[in-house]
């Protein structure tokens, strides 16, 4: 796990300060490689072959082929021989080798062949080909600059800032997008004019041309042969083999266990390869209705685990602004804070931590796919009455303290179902729409926007090819929310600390099997994971196998209205970029609704407090 940077041009002095900025992904090692018409920056942290071997940029034998790579390959012992019986001879045991070798051989397809999370940059001298690519599912991340035939990319958007002639400017439509859906979806960034790489895409740049074209996609061809008997069977198959090929490591790993499903579940198949100290890490709050420690517990006395629980109960300001300033532009999942505090914790102890990110994506975990298939059943309700229903409980009803309950829960749904129905089940996971744009919006702001907020889902739609409604769901949760949202904040949060996280969940094989199955497997009714449950059935206790989603987010509403309460007002009310764009008096009205438990409004609070903290430390 790394941080690569570099540019199509020589300048020694910009790649040592783009790589310096990012050190934090790789303190282990540096390197560099400038020449004509090329600077490649790196920053190591070492995991496979902590031998010299492993230094980067790595060159072929003849120095005309370089690479800058950040993952890890799991296939890469399975990739050599074939690269070796074509005549290609390695020269250490690093994964990064296989993606060289396999360049030379295959050329840009050589990112087919390869199972794992990358981002890499090959500089191809012989043809002036400087060739970019992501892993398919946008494990790991990739940014990038194109202006007057310059093109600059690095693994954090801070690197290409130091470049003192990229302007520090702010997108209006990405600030838009994000206040709604909580991050900024992808190709935008809040940056104008620094892009986000997709994931499952390529950049060739070759002869003064750019290209950016997409490699891989998800998609849904059912089996007709497999049965669900035969289906559990094959899943509890390839979640023991992701989870074994998810553990090479050279340096000490543990695990992330929040008591879950997911977590749970990576825990089980671990201590089947591991016989000795299996380290566990679990986060904590006083408010029990955020945590999960009874039930992560469960799991680390029936597996036998080293077990560790972080408490989280005394965050600063100054920490909240330390995640967002590693985050590099604002994406207010309110996991994000506690989750660098876990990967400080566990970093003191391990290097490499496995965690379950993607399971509610993949097999159709969240409450939002509930919400949809209940919303078909609301709409039954003659319209006056759902609206009676909607403007007469959402506004008689408080807030309640605790993370969901009845109230809270049927407060959200309400709401979800008040939004166009065009957003489909991510209305659930929306947190604007057109009357709070008219009261909270300037109109010169309205008037720089397109103010259509599920316009980019169209664009997902139109790319899906599965035929039910569930298995569409899951396309666009996987391929638009999953990448911009969870993993960046994954990969953020854990490389602030030197930390590689794994998501075995998300290895491309895996989600490509449940691709093949109906959607009605994953949600039967309303039972979320249906199929993952019955695979894990006599492997987990049943108290965990038919646990409802929880999550370990942050309890930033009652934050807000406590600890938090000056702070938030002082920001929303002194930051350049919300006067410059909000009506004072909505966001007060905001304000007050929360303050008084008449509204939830966290989410669009904590949104915009995270956008005035990134203004003062990215834009001044």
């Amino acid at each position: 796990m790394c941080g690569i940077c570099g540019f199509n041009w020589n300048d020694p002095a910009l790649a040592a300060r783009m790589a310096s900025v990012i050190r934090h992904r790789g303190p282990d090692d540096e390197g560099f490689h400038c020449a004509e018409g090329v600077s490649l920056a790196f920053r190591r942290l070492s995991i496979i072959d902590l031998t010299p071997h492993g230094h980067q940029p790595m060159a072929n034998e003849d120095r005309t082929v370089f690479l800058v790579f950040n993952g890890e390959i799991y296939n890469f012992k399975e990739l050599r021989p074939q690269l070796e019986a074509l005549g290609h001879v390695f020269v250490g045991n690093s994964d990064s080798e296989v993606i060289l070798h396999g360049y030379e051989a295959w050329g840009v397809e050589v990112v087919r062949h390869l199972r794992g999370m990358f981002a890499f940059a090959i500089w191809d001298a012989s043809r002036e080909r400087l060739f970019l690519a992501r892993d398919r599912i946008g494990i790991k991340p990739l940014y990038y600059h194109w202006k007057g035939g310059r093109l600059r990319f690095a693994s954090e958007i801070k690197a290409i800032l130091e470049d003192p002639d990229v302007a520090r400017e702010l997108d209006p439509q990405a600030l838009y997008d994000y206040i709604g859906f909580e991050f900024t979806p992808a190709p935008a960034t809040l940056f104008q004019d620094i892009r986000k790489l997709p994931a499952g895409h390529r950049i060739v740049l070759e002869k003064g041309e750019l290209h950016v074209e997409p490699w891989w996609d998800l998609s849904f061809k059912p089996d007709p042969a497999i049965t669900f008997e035969g289906a559990v069977e094959r899943l509890r198959e390839l979640l023991d083999e992701v989870t074994a090929s998810h553990l090479m490591s050279d340096v000490p790993l543990g695990v992330f266990l929040s008591g879950g499903l997911d977590s749970s579940t990576l825990v089980a198949m671990m201590r089947r390869h591991i016989t000795g100290r299996l380290r566990t890490f679990t986060i904590g709050y006083a408010d029990k209705s955020f945590s999960e420690l009874e039930y992560a517990k469960i799991v680390a006395d029936q597996f036998g685990t080293d077990h560790q629980v972080i408490m989280v109960d005394d965050l600063t300001p100054d920490y909240v602004e330390k995640a967002l300033w590693h985050l590099d532009e604002p994406m207010t999942d309110l996991s994000c804070v506690p989750l660098m505090r876990v990967c400080e914790q566990a970093r003191r102890e391990v290097t490499v931590c496995l965690s379950g990110e993607g399971g509610d994506e993949i097999f159709a975990g969240y409450d939002r796919f509930k919400a949809s298939r209940l919303n078909r059943y609301f709409r039954g309700i003659p319209r006056p009455l759902r609206h009676a229903l909607i403007d007469g409980l959402v506004a008689a009803l408080p807030d309640q303290p605790q993370k969901k309950g009845a109230v809270n829960m049927l407060k959200r749904f309400l709401q979800g179902a008040r939004l166009p129905e065009a957003g489909g089940h991510l209305r659930w996971q929306f947190f604007g729409g057109a009357e709070q744009d008219r009261l909270l919006f300037k109109p010169e702001f309205l008037g720089r926007i397109n103010p259509a907020p599920f316009r980019l889902l169209a664009e997902y739609a139109a790319r899906c090819d599965a035929t039910d409604a569930v298995n569409r769901e899951l396309y666009v949760d996987t391929r638009f929310m999953m990448t911009d949202s969870v993993l960046m904040k994954v990969d953020k949060m854990s490389m602030a600390s030197s930390l590689e996280i794994r998501v075995p969940l998300l290895d491309h094989v895996l989600v490509e099997f449940l691709a093949s199955l109906p959607g009605e497997w994953k949600l039967k009714g309303l039972r979320t994971k249906h199929l993952f449950r019955a695979a894990l059935k006599g492997i987990l206790p049943d108290t965990i196998v038919e646990r409802g989603k929880q999550g370990y987010s942050l309890p930033v509403k009652n934050l807000l209205r406590t600890d938090f309460k000056d702070w938030m007002i002082r920001l929303l009310h002194e930051s350049p970029v919300l006067k410059r764009h909000l009506r004072e008096a909505s966001l007060d009205r905001l304000i007050a609704e929360h303050l008084s438990m008449k509204h939830n409004h966290n989410h669009v609070l904590w949104a915009l407090m995270n956008v005035a903290i990134w203004d003062a430390k990215f834009l001044k």
